[in-house]
């Protein structure tokens, strides 16, 4: 007998909770810093997303990382703890959350592996690419609006069979309908639902989307 869409909605809600309560306590380090994005409202990966993220850091083992969305830089340390041999690059517009990144990875002493860029993304990735950067693997978590123009211009720094991740590509669930979305949100949920139909048929990628926290694409390239 087929399930209601209610009745799958349900099943994953209970699922995730399952999931995540099965994750272990975190290092000391993580629930400080998880503990200020809470305190400061900086959205930061869901327990279950990151996890995942992490472990496909782990698999690849990739030399270079590029992150387009440094934040606070919680996702960039964790990734590097994943694997601490990487290098990971990673650019943010917003020049209060860039100084505090940089203080946060100087704070853990990981300067050297991790490199914070101010700027725009889409002028900056124009600029790695200009200086001959290459990255085998990039994760995409910025202005969800511009997520098809920022995955052209990553395409470009990515190695052959490199992967590309990219974060909250079902948007809270609005990309199945965004006509239902709240009108603040209409456009970008139509954004992110035209990128995911245009990611899933892109002839140079294979991508999956992975349905935990808001979506996760991992596009690997042919």
């Amino acid at each position: 007998m087929k399930k209601s869409s209610f009745e799958v909605d349900e099943m994953d809600i209970n699922f995730s909770h399952y999931l995540t309560n099965l994750i272990p306590e975190n290092k000391a380090w993580i629930q400080t810093l998880e503990a200020q994005a809470n305190r400061e409202n900086v959205p930061i990966m869901d327990q279950l997303s990151i996890k995942f993220l992490c472990q496909i850091v782990r698999m690849m083992q990739p030399s270079h990382i590029l992150e387009i969305g440094t934040g606070i830089g919680y996702s960039a340390l964790r990734m590097l703890d994943a694997y601490p041999k990487t290098t990971i690059v990673s650019v943010e517009r917003d020049k209060n959350r860039f100084s505090q990144a940089k203080d946060i990875i100087k704070t853990h002493q990981k300067q050297n592996n991790i490199k914070v860029i101010h700027g725009e993304a889409l002028e900056v990735l124009q600029q790695l690419n200009d200086e001959n950067y290459s990255f085998d693997f990039i994760f995409i978590d910025a202005a969800k609006a511009h997520y098809k123009s920022f995955f052209q211009r990553a395409d470009k720094l990515l190695t052959n069979q490199g992967v590309i991740a990219s974060d909250n590509v079902l948007f809270r669930g609005y990309v199945k309908e965004p006509e239902q979305a709240p009108r603040r949100l209409k456009n970008i949920a139509k954004k992110m639902a035209q990128f995911n139909e245009w990611l899933m048929n892109h002839s140079s990628y294979t991508t999956s989307i992975v349905p935990i926290g808001d979506g996760i694409a991992i596009s690997f390239k042919n």
